[in-house]
């Protein structure tokens, strides 16, 4: 088996190919035309091989990186390829809401999936995303990366701060078999939200919370909903997520509020603190060794 990393994804291309048992690792070499457009190699024979690519698509030059990257792999006879896409960007749009739209997550998955004989994914936008690939994908879940830092923390409640993510905080208190609660949102615009406690709240006096969220972007809503906390006496706040984007000054405005910020390396960026290697290297192992026998060469 063979892991390459795009320049996207470089850290946790490293990672995944030390949970496989120190697989085979390569960065490709890339450079730019004088008209900027993109060159890409990747050195070595991997003909006959199961290559892994690990690439996010936050930004369009990632995503042309990504092709021309599947493109070399196919053209170097790989026996497969597997997209290993941390971060899936462009699956905000995963429905069309006005005539003339593109439904961009479908446009992206329709031309990532091409060169590729299955796709992982970690903590997709929406559910829809899951029905838009017609080629086998996984979905990694970012809730056990964070439960692993959050089990070294006092955290005596975990917080959703809206309805979205209710499940993704029922999965966090399953496994750390603590209480959760989900804070009642209403949207103003799209950076600024208001934020109330449910009825039924705990009282929160000398507690420390957890806000739990897939993706941080502009930051409104973990700040606000930890500003919510800190006035009903929550001593500490934990603002954790899968995906940090952190946008603008979003990291500088949580410090502001929280008492730490954590998030997985699906991005890079300040808070990566836990990695979603190993859960992604489980699902590359079981699918390696179902489609050779058993066998999950490397």
């Amino acid at each position: 088996m063979l892991v390459v990393g795009g320049s996207a994804s470089t850290s946790l291309a490293e990672s995944i190919s030390r949970e496989l048992g120190n697989s085979p690792f390569t960065l490709p070499f890339k450079k730019r035309f004088p008209d900027g457009e993109l060159y890409v190699r990747i050195g070595g024979r991997f003909e006959g091989e199961d290559v892994i690519l690990v690439q996010s698509t936050r930004r369009d030059e990632d995503i042309l990186e990504l092709f021309l990257l599947e493109d070399a792999i196919r053209e170097g006879g790989a026996r497969s390829l597997t997209l290993v896409i941390p971060y899936f960007g462009y699956s905000r749009q995963d429905r069309r809401f006005f005539p003339g739209e593109a439904v961009s997550a479908r446009a992206m998955a329709r031309r990532l999936e091409v060169d590729a004989d299955a796709v992982i994914t970690v903590d997709l936008h929406s559910p829809f995303n899951r029905e838009i690939f017609s080629k086998p994908m996984r979905e990694v879940s970012g809730v056990p990366a964070i439960a692993r830092l959050l089990r070294r923390r006092p955290v005596d409640l975990l917080v959703s701060p809206d309805k979205g993510a209710v499940e993704r905080g029922q999965k966090m208190a399953d496994l750390l078999h603590k209480p959760c609660i989900s804070l009642q949102k209403k949207r103003i615009d799209s950076e600024h939200v208001e934020i109330t406690l449910p009825e039924d709240a705990p009282d929160l006096h000398g507690k420390h919370v957890a806000i739990l969220d897939d993706v941080i972007s502009t930051g409104g809503t973990i700040v606000e909903s930890a500003q919510v906390l800190r006035r009903m006496g929550a001593e500490k706040v934990i603002a954790a997520c899968t995906h940090g984007l952190f946008l603008k000054d979003a990291f500088e405005r949580i410090k502001g509020v929280a008492t730490e910020i954590l998030s997985t390396d699906t991005l890079d960026n300040a808070a990566e603190r836990g990695s979603v290697a190993p859960d992604i290297s489980a699902i590359l192992r079981e699918r390696l060794a179902s489609e050779h026998g058993g066998t999950g060469r490397k």
